[in-house]
């Protein structure tokens, strides 16, 4: 399902910890890794997106989570055109995300990447709250940083994305 413009409306996920780490999930066979998504099928909330993938993708179910806050509108970002299905060329530009701010209140154990026969990821670890953004796909970098920027509005004891690059010794980009 696409939209006028060529955008498939999806759903993503930063699920964190009690130290404001992040989810990282490992896509299975691939050396890429990514925060939960998926796509929102017709006549389906956001919300409702969110729980299906959440549990598909990582095996938690809503008792697991508690939501902390969703972006206010959608963002997105273009898929380049070598990795578009070739049927879809012409059509389809990319996603258009609803991005969910979610609190793992239950046990890392409840973790479970095989709840789905098609599993997204084969391997998950905790991360800082910034290092997505540099770790991820490149044409998902700017949906990443503006996805965490902001929600880190709804966590205490986030550092700013600048500090972050000041502590790791990374220059800051000029845009």
């Amino acid at each position: 399902m696409l939209d006028r413009d060529g955008y498939r409306p999806n759903v993503g996920i930063i699920l964190i910890n009690g130290k404001n780490e992040v989810f990282w999930g490992k896509r299975v066979r691939e050396h890429s890794w990514q925060f939960p998504q998926g796509g929102i099928k017709p006549g389906e909330s956001p919300e409702a997106a969110m729980y299906r993938e959440l549990l598909e993708e990582v095996g938690l179910l809503p008792q697991h989570v508690k939501i902390l806050g969703r972006t206010r509108d959608w963002m997105r970002y273009e898929v380049p055109t070598n990795w578009v299905r070739r049927e879809w060329r012409g059509s389809y530009k990319g996603q258009k995300q609803i991005w969910f701010l979610l609190k793992l209140v239950g046990r890392e154990c409840d973790v479970c990447l095989r709840a789905s026969s098609h599993p997204e990821f084969d391997g998950w670890r905790w991360n800082e709250y910034w290092a997505p953004v540099d770790a991820v796909i490149e044409f998902k970098r700017d949906v990443y940083e503006r996805a965490l920027a902001e929600l880190a509005r709804f966590l205490r004891g986030v550092e700013s994305r600048e500090a972050y690059l000041t502590r790791i010794g990374r220059p800051q980009e000029q845009h």
